[in-house]
């Protein structure tokens, strides 16, 4: 079984959301569906970059570093090519 850890994109405002999860496919509709208190207002979400592990563990460490205001500068500095990150 692999994790992922995942950043979708709303198409709504351009926020974006970090998470980690063992289904990505379904977490995805999950959040676009409104069943997620902390995306609901910025419906729908784009998938936008996601990176598989083999354990739990090391998808919830990514998570948490991206979290970090060093993590958020390295995600703005890896996007700033490819979107225009609000």
């Amino acid at each position: 079984m692999f994790y992922y850890f995942y950043i979708l994109r709303s198409e709504k405002n351009g926020k974006l959301y970090l998470g980690y999860t063992p289904n990505l496919k379904d977490r995805i509709r999950s959040h676009n569906e409104g069943k997620n208190l902390a995306t609901k207002p910025n419906i729908p979400y784009q998938l936008i970059f996601f990176s598989g592990f083999k354990n739990k563990a090391d998808a919830l460490n990514c998570e948490r570093y991206f979290k970090t205001t060093a993590g958020w500068r390295r995600i703005h500095k890896m996007l700033d090519n490819f979107l225009t990150v609000k």
